[in-house]
């Protein structure tokens, strides 16, 4: 199989821990006799200082034309501290997501047996946690009006969406639920917001569609509850833009470690693979990030994007490997601390 990847590495540790998922990608090409070519692009703060654009059009064009995007962090402190800053690393984000129509994030929350004891919940309770977040990505209230007053007293942010917006999402999770455990858990604030009530009555309206799916519902004071009470309990689950993004950084606890998750951004003619974690500045260029997101963000592009199932269990089952033999960044391992490189060296041996 010959395919194009772009590559966006972005800022702070972002370069970093996407060379290693490259290189995991190139040992899976040579090891299953695939070609993957990878174009590099630029995005965040790098692009603001090279273009004055955090999305430029030559990236927007990379994007476009090849099989699938490879992204690793955007965010730079310069622009976080300066709050009247009019171009931010962010908007390259939000933009990409709108430009490329990135309707559906993807974002699996499971354990590794080996690092049970590395998160702050106890084990009994994550033990065999496997759930998938479904989150809409371009609509609510990062993408609604907003604005302030004249005197900068008052300002609003609107959270808007369509029924179109939440039936295109909601099929997606009813499609990944049939492969799965046939439960899907749509969470919403319907008891105050007029959003989630058009959230809860349009996919109430598609269940006929899907009898073999149990739907339940769950306000999200709740549901961030219960994902740290009984985290076993949940499949998929799906729900707005702001909700979607609070409660995966939350479930990442679960794993011990925000540098372990992956996720993909789906759109009706692309997707895009990244970390879920940002750009941690502090850490950026000292060879200690974790890039074992970025890694299974590559083999979440083999399987969804290239339907390479087998090549991306090879990458699973390597971490998996490399992990039970005791080896981590320092965030998830103490007595087999390696760096990002000779970590990502590890699974590529695996491989």
């Amino acid at each position: 199989m010959k395919k194009t990847i772009a590559v966006l590495p972005g800022d702070g540790i972002g370069p970093e821990v996407t060379e290693q998922a490259v290189q995991v990608l190139k040992k899976i090409a040579e090891t299953f006799d695939h070609s993957f070519t990878f174009k590099e692009g630029l995005i965040g703060a790098a692009a603001i200082e090279k273009t004055g654009d955090p999305y430029p059009t030559q990236t927007h064009e990379l994007c476009v034309k090849t099989d699938a995007i490879l992204f690793g962090a955007i965010g730079d402190p310069k622009y976080d501290n300066n709050p009247h800053a009019k171009i931010r690393p962010e908007q390259g984000l939000l933009k990409m997501r709108k430009a490329l129509g990135l309707y559906a994030n993807v974002r699996p929350i499971f354990t590794f047996n080996k690092l049970l004891s590395s998160s702050p919940l106890k084990a009994d309770i994550i033990q065999g946690t496997d759930f998938i977040v479904i989150r809409e990505l371009i609509g609510g209230i990062y993408f609604g009006n907003r604005g302030r007053s004249k005197d900068k007293t008052y300002s609003f942010d609107t959270n808007e969406y369509s029924k179109h917006e939440i039936t295109r999402v909601a099929h997606y999770a009813f499609s990944l639920a049939q492969q799965r455990d046939g439960k899907v858990t749509v969470v919403d604030k319907a008891n105050v917001l007029e959003t989630s009530r058009l959230w809860r009555e349009t996919i109430q309206n598609m269940e006929k569609e899907y009898p073999d799916i149990t739907v339940e519902y769950m306000f999200v004071d709740n549901a961030a509850m219960q994902i740290i009470k009984k985290p076993s309990q949940f499949d998929v689950i799906v729900t707005e833009n702001m909700f979607g993004d609070i409660l995966t950084d939350e479930a990442s606890v679960i794993t011990g470690s925000l540098g372990m998750l992956p996720s993909a951004s789906i759109g009706e003619k692309t997707a895009i693979y990244e970390p879920i974690h940002g750009s941690f500045p502090k850490a950026a260029g000292k060879n200690i990030a974790n890039p074992i997101g970025s890694i299974l963000s590559a083999a979440m592009m083999l399987d969804y994007s290239f339907g390479l199932k087998k090549e991306s269990d090879a990458i699973f089952h390597a971490v998996e490997k490399v992990l039970n033999q005791g080896y981590g960044t320092k965030d998830i391992s103490s007595d087999g601390i390696l760096g990002t490189t000779e970590l990502g060296e590890k699974f590529s041996e695996a491989i």
